[in-house]
């Protein structure tokens, strides 16, 4: 059963899915935390593969950069392949002060310069929040190991690039968390559909210091943002 754009066959995907925007960074996820993992997908390079964690089967596959590419690959993967649990576990930009490199967040809600989900949605504004259930899942996780996370929303936006002077400023005080490139497009997605879909990021970018990691780092880093949302997910530990 493929679409334009997965290869797999019908039941080669779990029903929870992870979804790295880098295909490379799906590759690393699956073979550093899954077992017998098997690469279901891999038309035009972006791969996806399901194995699983502490006996548990997950699926995780590259969705692209930015909100068009990751709502094909997360239409297909919930209308065709069955996946009721979308989460994206990401990098982003910070844009409030007590941020800093490494930092994890939870992003309860994205605000976004897209018009997607105003499309979707009949032209009214649409409030894209994550699954409530999901959120709870990873906080009381991250209750029982004492992890502090960042928890609130962020910016989905359309350009990499020459956002507008004022904009970070805005966003600081909106009391956007920070900003980024797919949130929004993947919980209107998630709500169209009625499943579940969250997102998960580690701060690679600091928008007020210049800070960044480097592109090896955001290739096969993250290892601790997705070994607790893999846990958090699951109920187990790695």
């Amino acid at each position: 059963m493929a679409t334009p754009h997965i290869s797999a066959s019908e039941g080669q995907f779990a029903a929870t899915c992870l979804l790295p925007g880098d295909p490379l960074r799906a590759k690393y996820i699956a073979e550093t935390f899954l077992t017998d993992v098997e690469c279901v997908t891999a038309v035009r390079n972006m791969l996806g593969y399901t194995g699983y964690f502490q006996g548990q089967r997950i699926s995780v596959m590259g969705s692209g950069m930015g909100m068009p590419s990751c709502a094909i690959y997360a239409t297909e993967l919930v209308r065709y392949y069955g996946v009721q649990r979308l989460v994206r576990v990401g990098s982003c930009g910070a844009v409030q002060k007590e941020l800093k490199l490494n930092d994890v967040l939870v992003a309860n809600s994205a605000s976004t310069d897209s018009n997607m989900n105003k499309v979707r949605f009949g032209g009214f504004d649409f409030a894209a929040c994550a699954s409530p259930r999901l959120v709870q899942s990873v906080l009381n996780f991250a209750d029982q190991r004492r992890k502090a996370l960042a928890v609130g929303q962020v910016f989905s936006t359309d350009s990499f690039y020459d956002s507008p002077h004022d904009q970070v400023e805005r966003l600081q005080r909106m009391g956007v968390l920070a900003v980024e490139m797919e949130a929004a497009a993947l919980y209107g997605i998630a709500a169209s559909y009625q499943v579940q879909a969250l997102t998960m990021l580690t701060v690679s970018d600091h928008l007020l210091t210049g800070e960044q990691l480097p592109s090896e780092a955001r290739q096969n880093g993250f290892t601790e943002m997705v070994e607790f949302t893999l846990s958090a997910l699951t109920g187990k530990s790695s």
